[in-house]
């Protein structure tokens, strides 16, 4: 994206942020409604007042007494506690606010929202109590014609908010309930969508590093600073101990926000491990705690509303610059994420902006506060980007997948005429060694048997040539077998172990009888079925009878099973022979391993063979033997290759 496209973006989100805000300064403000307007303790009130769309905010003509004052008039918000800008007065104490509702409509039904009181509260009309509690409050009385005198009393002794700093708000029982209905919607929204996004997160981002961490904490902050709507709105028909404490639990989302949006603009622009962020860490991380622990100290230091606030705003300024700081390099260091971090600067800027500049001249009647719309912006934003990086990462591996496969498909194709050619090799070389290592085997003969000039020496010289030659004929000899192998290309095809049997015992038993042999099989009760290759399933069962055969004295046995077991075809050839002795056992199935009892007349080759067919197979393949009693081979095939015929 080219350099000036980049930073008309965050411009233009800035202009329409603030067009935004202030579109919502005029139409959704408390501080910005048509009268009645209060004056001097007593606000005036006509029945066509109650029938306006929104409720009428009893902001102004409340009458303050308290220990220093009685009956000054003051606005609701004027102040954000009872200290009132002196930073010699405790913040905290008892308050009582006074406002005389002078009525002259019809009789009706109202009802009085006090929103948010962070106070111990008492209200009273008329010198009755209607409601008592801490945290939000509600009352609802038949307005008369004539003069009401409506009571709030606070007992506040912590936090940083005392007394009565939201406005109320009078109005039907209908026009409430329709504000009201409006804003939980509102704000259920601003809570549900962040916690979905962190679930996401969790289950499908998470693989994504620090940068899908950071963003999981910044939506759980967002909605857990949103969580006060629901906090006071319960706390309306339960009295919640949490809510006089809510202030501790709100500031410490709000700072984990921010800390948030810096961390991410730091990784999305891959700054983690610079040294400004080393030092700036500690200066995000310290800044809560002096800021929490200074709010627990303020009903003990009165001066310290006033430290507190302008560090708190301090924290926030230092917040966007950190976060602009490092777009920029961002920017500077090419990364694509920067056009997110940017927009979100504009985005926090404009917060920060509208914060400190609407300070006690805002409040929301349906929807949120500048700050709040902001988080949500932000949550939002950082939620795109997680998009589009998923989509980025995402198109990256299809792309690295394809050339994987491309890469992988060339170098099969390699492989395989690289087999192709050792094939070709090996079975010429195989083809082109036998007549000279026959030849040497017919001139060793011919030696022995002109018998001239052979002295002891000489005989033991022609003995080790023989032995050798004999050797490298019976590797030939294996490697002939193993090429022979190698050439079957036949499919595989559905194989009926009962016919594969008895085209067995056809094969074999001839042979069998010529040696005195007992050659009998056990096919399956119920026919099982193996995709394998015919020729290689005689291979291997030709290597196992013919070693059987070799192990088996005159009137021995050879049986040959099959049965199926926990969907699993089981073959056996069990043999009444010599036996293998139990140090050779683990060895039987290396390539040119021969045992000894057969030096010089096996190739080693045998068993190996075996082994290799039915691990292509799927299978295994173990034994079990005892020396003069006989051997058993086990072959066993899993379900997948094989399947259970059922009539």
């Amino acid at each position: 994206m080219k350099q000036w496209k980049l930073w008309l973006q965050p411009l233009a989100v800035f202009a329409v942020m603030v067009l935004f805000f202030m579109l919502f300064y005029y139409k959704d403000n408390k501080y910005y409604t048509p009268p009645p307007y209060g004056k001097s303790g007593i606000i005036s009130l006509s029945g066509e007042d109650l029938e306006q769309s929104n409720p009428i905010f009893l902001i102004d003509g409340w009458l303050l007494t308290d220990g220093r004052v009685t009956d000054k008039p003051t606005y609701i918000g004027e102040f954000s506690n009872l200290q009132r800008r002196d930073l010699l007065v405790s913040p905290h104490g008892q308050a009582r606010y006074q406002l005389t509702l002078r009525y002259d409509g019809a009789d009706q039904i109202v009802s009085v929202d006090f929103p948010q009181l962070y106070s111990e509260y008492t209200i009273l009309l008329d010198g009755i109590q209607l409601s008592r509690g801490t945290g939000s409050g509600r009352i609802t009385f038949p307005l008369t014609a004539g003069d009401h005198i409506l009571v709030v009393e606070t007992s506040s002794k912590l936090g940083y908010y005392s007394g009565m700093y939201f406005p109320p708000a009078l109005g039907t029982t209908a026009t409430l309930f329709q504000v009201r209905n409006v804003q939980s919607f509102s704000y259920a929204l601003a809570f549900l969508v962040p916690l979905a996004l962190a679930v996401f997160t969790l289950f499908l981002w998470r693989t994504d590093g620090e940068l899908s961490h950071w963003f999981m904490v910044l939506c759980c902050s967002y909605a857990l600073y949103m969580a006060r709507y629901f906090v006071f709105l319960i706390s309306y028909s339960i009295s919640l101990p949490i809510t006089q404490y809510w202030f501790l639990i709100q500031s410490l989302a709000m700072y984990c926000l921010c800390f948030c949006v810096v961390q991410l603009t730091i990784l999305a622009s891959e700054s983690a491990g610079s040294k400004a962020w080393r030092w700036m860490k500690v200066v995000f991380l310290a800044f809560p705690t002096i800021l929490i622990a200074l709010s627990l100290l303020i009903p003990v230091f009165s001066w310290i509303v006033c430290i507190h606030g302008m560090l708190t705003d301090f924290y926030y300024v230092i917040t966007f610059c950190a976060a602009a700081f490092f777009s920029v390099h961002g920017v500077t260091v090419q990364r694509w994420e920067s056009r997110y971090t940017l927009v979100g600067c504009s985005v926090f800027g404009v917060g920060l902006l509208t914060n400190l500049l609407f300070s006690n001249r805002f409040e929301p009647i349906r929807f949120f506060w500048q700050f709040e719309w902001c988080g949500l912006l932000l949550v939002l934003l950082f939620g795109a980007m997680m998009v589009s990086r998923s989509r980025r990462i995402l198109q990256e591996n299809n792309m690295l997948t394809n050339h994987l496969e491309e890469q992988v498909k060339k170098r099969t194709e390699e492989v395989t005429q690289l087999l192709e050619e050792r094939k070709a090799f090996f079975s010429d070389m195989a083809h082109d060694l036998k007549a000279p290592v026959f030849a040497t085997q017919s001139f060793i003969e011919a030696i022995r048997r002109s018998g001239i000039g052979i002295d002891p020496e000489l005989q033991r010289y022609l003995d080790q040539a023989e032995s050798k030659q004999w050797e490298m004929a019976r590797r030939l000899q294996g490697l002939s077998t193993i090429n022979a192998l190698d050439r079957i290309e036949e499919k595989r095809v559905r194989v009926s172990i009962q016919e594969l049997l008895s085209e067995v015992y056809a094969i074999h038993h001839a042979e069998a009888e010529v040696q005195s042999v007992y050659l009998t099989i056990n096919p399956p009760e119920q026919d099982a079925f193996l995709m394998a290759q015919p020729e290689k399933l005689n291979i291997l069962f030709e290597n196992l009878i013919y070693n059987a055969l070799k192990a088996t004295p005159q009137n021995g046995s050879i049986s040959v099973s099959a049965w199926t077991e926990n969907n699993q075809i089981i073959l056996t050839v069990e043999d009444t022979g010599c036996g293998i002795p139990k140090e050779e056992l683990p060895l039987v199935f290396r390539r040119f391993y021969v045992g000894a009892k057969n030096k010089g007349t096996g190739t080693g080759l045998g068993l190996y063979i075996v082994h290799g067919i039915v691990t292509e197979l799927g299978g295994t393949i173990h034994v079990s033997s005892t020396v003069g009693t006989g051997t058993k081979f086990i072959m066993e095939f899993p379900q997948s290759i094989c399947a259970v015929h059922s009539e």
